[in-house]
């Protein structure tokens, strides 16, 4: 059985935050490339939802290079809370007040 997919606000911020700074650093086409990863995994996760690096209560799981996702897993409602789009390049402080 497939997991549902809910997208939570910080993560369709950070999603788009992502989109808009691959488009200002590169073009079109590689944000288009970053949409595909992002699907491909979504759906990845959506079968099995466990293959993410645990950290502490959530998970973890690069999308690209730059991008990774951290998500929870809410098992008895068979969904993933996606929780934050993580620019690897930022000061990792930041992300642990965010999480």
């Amino acid at each position: 059985m497939e997991y549902k997919i809910k997208w939570l606000i910080d993560s369709s911020i950070s999603y788009q935050d992502e989109i808009d700074f691959i488009y200002l650093k590169w073009n079109y086409k590689e944000v288009e490339k970053f949409i595909l990863l992002v699907d491909e995994n979504l759906k990845r996760l959506s079968i099995n939802p466990f293959i993410g690096i645990p950290v502490k209560t959530i998970f973890r799981i690069v999308i690209s290079k730059q991008t990774t996702l951290y998500y929870k897993v809410v098992e008895n409602e068979k969904r993933i809370d996606l929780l934050i789009f993580w620019n690897n390049l930022k000061k990792p402080d930041d992300l642990n007040k965010l999480l």
